[in-house]
């Protein structure tokens, strides 16, 4: 499960060149949607970075996957799906749909998870241990009416993290990200080989912020 997690640095803002070297696959320059300062706390339903389609390019998605045959408003969906687990996902009425034409990857800087017993939880940032930073999320992407949104992917935590959590994101390296966007169907591994590193944050609140969420306690 993963509830929170950071922005990553090569997002553009208002005040900045909407071209960044960010591109998942290639390296080459990418035009992004222009977007405010940079998150320590993206939450579940808010605006997100992806990338999908082919040839690959920078889109904005609902963080909270909302299928294309849901026939309610958007606050009528009431199930929990800004997870899904890769394992299952492709069998699940929800995602099978776009389990192979709506693959996508969501960049990030870190995510966060929470240990210890219910009332005096203490959570720890997560981040890479390998030389690039950035780590890319494997996702599924669903236009719901005119709302692009989004899931992220999640698998049995490797055993850099497995003291902290039993699940974690879908991490894909360079080859893997390939592999995910083709739409195979082989998932088994996937993510096995991401380096993580973690520690003990402060206590945060929904609308706390800001790069002091990561310091070290």
């Amino acid at each position: 499960m993963c509830g929170r997690f950071i922005d990553p640095e090569l997002i553009g803002t208002d005040a900045e060149h909407s071209e960044t070297r960010i591109d998942p696959l290639s390296g080459r320059p990418v035009i992004i949607p222009p977007r405010g300062p940079r998150s320590y706390n993206v939450a579940p339903t808010q605006a997100i970075l992806i990338f999908g389609k082919s040839p690959l390019m920078a889109m904005t998605a609902r963080w909270w996957l909302v299928p294309s045959w849901h026939r309610g408003g958007l606050k009528d969906w009431k199930a929990t799906t800004f997870n899904a687990r890769v394992e299952d996902a492709q069998s699940k009425p929800t995602f099978r749909r776009v389990w192979h034409h709506g693959r996508c990857l969501i960049p990030a800087g870190g995510y966060y998870e929470w240990t210890g017993e219910r009332g005096a939880k203490v959570p720890h940032v997560v981040l890479s241990s390998s030389n690039e930073h950035t780590l890319w999320f494997a996702g599924l992407a669903s236009r719901w009416n005119d709302v692009l949104t989004c899931t992220m992917m999640t698998r049995a935590a490797n055993a850099d993290v497995a003291y902290i959590h039993h699940r974690m994101p879908v991490i894909l390296n360079l080859a893997e990200r390939e592999i995910w966007l083709s739409g195979d169907d082989e998932v088994d591994g996937l993510g096995e080989s991401a380096r993580l590193r973690h520690h003990p944050v402060g206590k945060f609140g929904a609308r706390d912020n800001g790069p002091s969420l990561i310091e070290h306690v």
